[in-house]
């Protein structure tokens, strides 16, 4: 007999969000369904950032820092978009 699992609607709501955070400022990098596709995300961002560190440091640009957290679709801003890990080299991080 096989065990059926019931999931919940809200369950199919929640995403993993990759947060980019710089002094009080927030943002969603990048989303995902599941947690571990956010953990090598934020591990890859974080890598990305240290490669140019002493670039950032000289520039007098912060450091960003990355978390994971869930956060449901409906928390999302309206017109969000992917922020690149790199997108600070353009002069506007955040």
């Amino acid at each position: 007999m096989r065990d059926l699992v019931s999931v919940s609607r809200s369950d199919e709501d929640t995403l993993w969000a990759v947060y980019a955070t710089v002094g009080r400022t927030h943002r969603v990098a990048e989303i995902f369904r599941s947690r571990a596709a956010a953990l090598a995300d934020r591990d890859w961002r974080s890598q990305q950032v240290s490669a140019y560190a002493d670039f950032l440091r000289r520039s007098r640009q912060p450091l960003p820092f990355y978390s994971v957290a869930p956060i449901r679709r409906s928390d999302l801003p309206r017109k969000w978009t992917p922020l690149p890990a790199l997108g600070f080299l353009r002069g506007q991080f955040i």
